[in-house]
């Protein structure tokens, strides 16, 4: 007897979700919480025990040091000037590149992920050979008694560079999968740009904006490369969480070091969870995009 196409269509599926041999699942599933254990939990512990070392009290008073309570102040500001910015131009740009055609959107793409191909120290350096006293704009600065490298737009500046692309990233693939019938169903309707966005786009990618923003707001307070050209290094002044880390390291005050490297760890956890919370949102609401199509 001939079997339908449907039969043919079933026995396939079977065949593809075929599990692998139980001792091979054991075996991947052991390999992945080796290395876990080893490059992420252990770490972890280690930068925890070595901050409490010295007990509570310790730990508390390397974090009430003029210095540090200074590096995380400057820390707050460069995330609170920099994932605004980022979020605006992420949101224009995965809206432009998924949503339209045009001459040169290409070139767009590729210039939204040069970061990622740049080392942030020689990002740093682009903008010293631009705003320090030797570059292209530095005459011009100082006559005017605007101060940029080593001072806190220099940081924030160089900051922006290495996090604009994460939101854009997280955006086109997330609006491009979802096509643009809903968008020009809205504007048929009579809705304006803006409505159509903040009614039909938004309600869709809220979600991949919460973990682009997260992604941002993590590399921008971890920043260490960029900055530590940019900044100087002055105690009080331009040092960020990374850099007061790094200086505390050097003068051999380790509890102090951990102490504050702690408050870096404890954002990636918490970026971590986020991003595992937006991740799940984010497939579920493909999920049932793709069952009302």
């Amino acid at each position: 007897m001939h079997a339908g196409p449907g039969v043919h269509k079933r026995g396939k599926g079977r065949a593809a979700n075929v599990s692998e041999p139980p001792a091979v699942r054991v075996l991947l599933i052991l390999t992945a919480l080796t290395f876990l254990a080893l490059f992420l939990l252990l770490p972890l512990a280690a930068v925890f025990a070595e901050a409490l070392d010295k007990g509570w009290e310790a730990y508390l008073e390397a974090l009430r040091d003029p210095d540090t309570l200074s590096a995380i102040r400057l820390t707050l500001l460069t995330a609170f000037c920099c994932v605004p910015i980022n979020l605006f131009f992420g949101i224009v740009a995965a809206w432009a590149v998924a949503k339209f055609s045009f001459p040169g959107k290409s070139l767009l793409v590729t210039l939204i992920d040069l970061p990622f191909s740049v080392s942030p120290v020689v990002s740093g350096l682009i903008y010293v050979l631009i705003f320090g006293l030797q570059g292209w704009l530095g005459p011009w600065l100082q006559a005017h008694d605007i101060k940029i490298i080593f001072a806190v737009p220099g940081i924030v500046l160089a900051t922006i560079f290495v996090t604009f692309p994460f939101v854009a990233r997280e955006l086109i693939p997330l609006m491009e999968s979802q096509g643009r019938e809903e968008e020009e169903a809205s504007l048929t309707l009579g809705a304006s740009g803006l409505q159509t966005f903040f009614r039909v786009t938004f309600p869709n990618i809220k979600w991949g904006v919460i973990y682009g923003v997260i992604l941002c707001n993590a590399r921008a307070m971890g920043e260490f490369g960029a900055v530590s050209v940019v900044s100087g290094h002055i105690r009080g002044a331009t040092n960020t969480i990374p850099l007061q880390v790094e200086i505390l390291y050097n003068e051999y005050n380790y509890a102090a070091a951990f102490a504050v490297a702690s408050l870096l760890a404890l954002l990636a956890l918490v970026t971590l969870a986020i991003k595992s919370v937006s991740e799940l949102k984010m497939r579920q609401g493909l999920a049932g995009m793709e069952t009302e199509r």
